[in-house]
């Protein structure tokens, strides 16, 4: 089974972009994606960037994971 969580793009160098979800960050590969910028929300998998979302889609999704995350804690 595959999660995907909204990651926001928070520094894009090269091919390379850094990603934030929460207090986490992460480096990703752009390869097969066309453009990527700062602010950019992005589905990753395994270490590739293969989507991306719009704010108002990330924010429901977040959302969404914040609502079973408080229901579970």
């Amino acid at each position: 089974m595959c999660l995907a969580v909204p990651l926001e793009v928070v520094d894009v160098k090269d091919n390379l972009a850094t990603v934030s979800f929460g207090n986490t960050t992460r480096e990703v590969y752009l390869d097969l994606m066309d453009t990527v910028a700062v602010g950019d929300f992005i589905i990753v998998h395994a270490g590739f960037a293969i989507e991306k979302l719009d704010k108002e889609e990330a924010a429901k999704t977040l959302a969404l994971f914040k609502e079973v995350m408080d229901e579970i804690s």
